[in-house]
């Protein structure tokens, strides 16, 4: 038998986490449904304000990430508009799209730590970078090809602190952030301030896609829209863009 929390469906009544679907619609704005469907309850009106700039943060970021070149390229082929922004979806992973719950993770574990050994946010900082350089590994949600300072990381983080938002995990990434600028300056990008905030927040890290994919859906289905309606079908590389590089041609033999 099936069970689930979320929703009941029968004969002309819909309910969701409680609230009848018909006194949501034009009521409840789209973010604050999104986290009462996580949640099971309402977010208060600062807790709806964050959840709305996140997934605002995150709709688009043009052609070149690999989500949307993917749906784009398979837009391009004729197939229909869902099939297509599926295909984008289908290119998120560890990646692409993947640092806010990798971010999050690292962020709820070490608080943890922090808490229950007293260290400062500065030690803490320290010793799960030293963690990390031990592992061989890179903290994510920090560096970004393009921004070296990412608006969307401070207008997030002055509304958390407008908010009253900000807390733990918070400081722990503005510590990181110290503590990279005394060596190679790296900021925090968008991806690591949605990690610190939505830990911040109570949400499980396990959500960390979530959130990256509830915004990109909307810029995919633009990008799927714009590239069937007024481009030419059938998007290739050109020859001159592909390198051989296998072996020299050569001939069949007996």
């Amino acid at each position: 038998m099936w069970q689930t929390k979320i929703s009941k469906v029968e004969p002309d009544h819909i309910v969701t986490r409680g609230y009848r679907q018909e006194n949501l619609i034009g009521t409840v704005p789209f973010a604050s449904v999104f986290f009462l469907l996580i949640k099971g309850e309402m977010p208060d009106e600062k807790e709806a304000k964050m959840i709305d700039a996140i997934i605002t943060s995150s709709i688009d970021h043009s052609v070149t990430p690999p989500s949307t070149h993917a749906a784009r390229i398979v837009a391009s082929a004729g197939v229909p508009l869902p099939s297509a922004v599926a295909a984008g979806i289908l290119a998120v992973g560890d990646v692409h799209g993947g640092a806010i719950e990798d971010g999050a993770r690292i962020l709820q574990e070490w608080v943890k730590l922090m808490n229950k050994n007293e260290w400062s946010f500065e030690q803490t900082a320290q010793k799960l970078l030293a963690d990390l350089k031990e592992q061989r590994r890179r903290m994510p949600g920090f560096g970004h090809r393009l921004h070296k300072n990412d608006p969307r990381t401070k207008r997030l983080y002055e509304m958390a602190d407008d908010l009253k938002i900000s807390k733990e995990h918070m400081k722990l990434s503005l510590a990181l952030k110290e503590e990279f600028a005394k060596g190679k300056a790296l900021p925090i990008n968008v991806d690591g301030a949605i990690a610190a905030i939505i830990s911040d927040m109570g949400f499980d890290w396990k959500l960390g896609k979530a959130f990256f994919l509830i915004g990109r859906c909307a810029g995919l289905i633009a990008h799927v829209y714009e590239e069937m309606t007024t481009q030419k079908p059938m998007r290739r590389m050109c020859e001159q863009e592909v390198t051989y590089d296998g072996p020299w041609e050569r001939d069949l033999t007996e």
